[in-house]
């Protein structure tokens, strides 16, 4: 029988794979089925105070946020379809964050997944810029 810490293990991992459309499915369907309703802002997350006198990991920021600058119109469909997998939008909705740019495509990203993002849509020919947060 599995223990409840390998349960919430297996939780956490399958809930690591949900896009943020799913997410918000699931918020949804925890909300109706409990009767409750989440906090406007959404969960917060603290993020750990670096050791005192490391100020080198003070000075690096940790997370970015992702603005789509300028894209060549021919490019216009390429870059709906990154900004739909990376935001999980559906494509009314990354037509117009597109259209509307510059804007944020991700307000805040880990280090890693912010180049990946810029990398995707630089590929598709989109202008892209990592802001720190």
């Amino acid at each position: 029988m599995p223990t409840q810490e390998a349960n919430i293990e297996k939780l956490v991992d399958t809930l690591s794979e949900l896009t943020v459309l799913d997410l918000s499915k699931l918020k949804k369907a925890l909300e109706d089925k409990w009767d409750v309703k989440a906090a406007a802002g959404g969960p917060v997350m603290m993020a750990a105070a670096p050791a005192a006198g490391d100020s080198a990991a003070a000075d690096e920021a940790t997370d970015f946020q992702v603005m789509l600058e300028e894209f060549p119109a021919d490019k216009k469909i390429a870059v709906i379809k990154i900004v739909r997998e990376v935001t999980g939008l559906g494509l009314k909705e990354a037509k117009e964050l597109v259209e509307s740019a510059p804007k944020a495509i991700k307000d805040s990203a880990p280090k890693a997944e912010a180049e990946e993002i810029k990398k995707k849509l630089t590929d598709a020919g989109a202008k892209v810029a990592l802001k720190d947060v």
